[in-house]
């Protein structure tokens, strides 16, 4: 079996986060870059088949030379090849194109990517990419078993889950849930090793126009100062919650 797994290179949820250019491009200076959480999902996952099933693992991101350190991250976790399509991840359906077009002459049987990205969290690319590749789709998924070429996918609904049964090839959009949070790999000093030797391949994108782009950013409003209250006080709590947060 064939896999495709499709990572984002996002910044650390610890990073603080700037604008510049008048609010309409992100600063990215002294951001730390990481893996999106949502493919580390994803990849735990295909690795898991590669051990049990013996497939093989490829990873592909769309970006500049400076996402090739999360590429290598995973060769060293143990995918076998990369690939980076050299352009800048503009939108959602850009990204979605590129990624396609590798993917349609690669024939791989199962194409992994986490649900959304951590930074833009458009949710965009898994049901695009398996439209453009007429795959099969399941998203939100949190659970996988592949016997010969049928698929048996457990995906999140509201209030619940539900089964389902689909046939390979398959785009599936995995999250939290797809693997226990302790099957996620951590790279040991040989996978790093072995990683500087594996294919990190680079290709030049197709020419396609972004059909989104920012205009401004704005960050979220400060939390207001926390107003301590004595316990004794039941009086002054039920005035504050009456009259100034207005939530009874």
């Amino acid at each position: 079996m064939k896999i495709l797994v499709c990572i984002s290179h996002v910044p650390d949820t610890t990073s603080k986060i700037n604008f510049t250019e008048n609010d309409s491009a992100f600063d990215s200076n002294g951001v730390q870059y990481v893996i999106n959480p949502y493919d580390e999902f994803a990849l735990a996952r295909a690795m898991w088949f590669k051990e049990k099933q013996g497939a093989s693992i490829t990873v592909i991101t769309v970006g500049n030379a400076g996402t090739e350190p999360s590429l290598r991250k995973a060769l060293a976790i143990g995918a076998d090849d990369a690939i980076r399509i050299d352009a800048e991840a503009t939108d959602g359906f850009f990204v979605a194109k590129q990624l396609a077009e590798v993917a349609k002459s690669n024939g791989y049987d199962l194409i992994l990517t986490g649900r959304e990205s951590i930074d833009y969290n458009g949710a965009m690319v898994p049901g695009m990419l398996a439209t453009f590749l007429d795959y099969n789709f399941v998203n939100a998924c949190i659970g996988v078993e592949i016997e010969n070429n049928t698929a048996t996918a457990i995906k999140e609904i509201d209030g619940g889950s539900e089964t389902l049964s689909t046939s390979l090839p398959l785009v599936l959009a995995g999250q939290k849930g797809l693997v226990e949070e302790k099957e996620l790999r951590i790279p040991n000093m040989r996978g790093i090793m072995m990683a500087r030797k594996k294919p990190l391949s680079v290709v030049a994108a197709i020419e396609t126009e972004a059909t989104t782009k920012s205009v401004r950013f704005e960050k979220p409003e400060e939390k207001s100062a926390c107003k301590m209250v004595a316990a004794s006080d039941i009086d002054g709590l039920i005035d504050l919650l009456h009259n100034e947060a207005k939530v009874i």
